[in-house]
């Protein structure tokens, strides 16, 4: 086989494997734009419910949290906070609200997988219909609660709330950014899935489960995808995630390097699960057709949108450098600058009618810059990856945060 015939099939590949991600993300954010809402209340009985919230090293806001649960629960709901490994007052706090409070300490253990595990474990014998997994960090919009739980049991499958960032003071340009590409994430993106019919990624907060389902899942674990790997599973097993889109939960943007740790876990997940699971999920669509899978496994196929841009752009380049100096046929170009066209369409119907608050449009220009920031992030991904839990600012005694 000619030298150029292997490169052009090279080229080839690359062209389909940057197509297919891109075109799909097109054509979530399309219907995300376009497509009209089919949501509707719920007209289910509000279930028995139980709210965990794992919680380490939560002592700054976990008052306001619980708080703020308490206004959306009834007489015979009921709320647990797992104090993880804790080494500040969350505890205490906790239970000065009135809830119910579980301390686990295990050094080993770590993580928020092993803390729900461990909670699970202790209200076996009063079961309730529905449990709901809000972090320790994040705020409940009005009517969260009633949304997802009633939508749980009306479908009998598991629910996701929307799961944005809160706005920190004073943010720099990079927060926007980022804020804008969680939004892009968490909400257009499972909009789009949504009003297509299709399925949704569980992303970490406001999560409700039937209990029948939750039950026969072990959440212990470390891995930073945890909700991901948990939608995946419950996929496999016929029970594909919904999106609740009249539901919201609102978390914290961490800052400087604990935000670049953080997004580092997040980001080196995201690129395990494409190896691990793509394959997996590919495999049981073409084993027993389970349509399901096949569209779970296109999303996840959908890197971190820095990796996407970082990687069409390098891909671009040499396909049409190699097309007129290595005189292979301009197909694999055109197909990538193609995927092109779909990746920034996206992002632009995507920043036009959900973006505009976030990132104004003179900002838009710096997201090059930003995705050159994230070079180090996927190069420790081959070196070192990210598979386990890390500290991160709430692992810091908080009198020490500020070093």
């Amino acid at each position: 086989m000619e030298f150029n015939t292997i490169v052009e099939i090279i080229f080839v590949a690359v062209g389909v494997l940057i197509l297919i991600p891109c075109f799909i993300f097109f054509l979530e954010c399309l219907a995300a734009f376009v497509l009209p809402s089919s949501e509707v209340d719920s007209e289910a009985e509000r279930p028995r419910t139980t709210i965990l919230i794992p919680a380490h090293n939560e002592a700054e806001q976990i008052k306001d949290v619980i708080e703020a649960l308490l206004q959306q629960v009834t007489e015979q709901d009921q709320i647990i906070v797992i104090a993880d490994n804790c080494h500040d007052n969350t505890a205490e706090l906790a239970k000065s609200t009135g809830v119910k409070v579980l301390e686990r300490e295990n050094l080993i253990e770590r993580g928020k997988g092993y803390a729900l595990d461990y909670a699970i474990q202790q209200i076996k014998h009063d079961q309730p219909e529905v449990l709901v997994i809000v972090d320790g960090d994040c705020m409940i919009e009005p009517n969260t609660i009633n949304n997802i739980t009633c939508k749980a049991i009306a479908t009998g499958r598991p629910v996701q709330a929307t799961y944005l960032m809160e706005q920190p003071e004073n943010p720099s340009l990079k927060d926007n950014i980022s804020m804008f590409s969680i939004k892009v994430k968490n909400k257009v993106r499972l909009l789009g899935l949504n009003r297509l019919g299709w399925h949704c990624l569980l992303t970490g907060s406001g999560m409700a489960f039937p209990w029948s389902l939750i039950s026969q899942v072990s959440l212990a674990g470390s891995k930073t995808t945890d909700d991901m790997q948990l939608t995946v599973d419950l996929a496999l097993a016929g029970s594909t995630p919904v999106f609740c889109p009249n539901a919201l939960v609102v978390g914290r943007l961490m800052r400087d390097r604990d935000a670049q740790s953080q997004r580092s876990r997040w980001e080196h997940g995201h690129l395990e699960m494409i190896l691990v699971e793509v394959p997996r999920l590919l495999k049981a669509f073409v084993t027993t057709g389970n349509l399901a899978a096949l569209g779970l496994a296109l999303d996840i196929f959908i890197p971190p949108l820095s990796l996407l841009v970082m990687a069409w752009l390098v891909s671009m380049i040499a396909a049409w450098l190699v097309a007129i100096f290595i005189k292979i046929s301009i197909i694999p170009a055109v197909m990538v600058s193609i995927a092109g066209i779909f990746l920034v369409s996206g992002v632009l119907l995507a920043w036009s009618k959900f973006g505009r608050a976030d990132l104004p449009l003179k900002n838009l220009i710096a997201i090059p810059f930003y995705i050159l920031g994230k070079i180090p992030i996927y190069l420790q991904f081959l070196v070192k990856p990210q598979s386990r839990w890390l500290k991160t600012e709430r692992d810091l005694p908080h009198k020490n945060r500020s070093l």
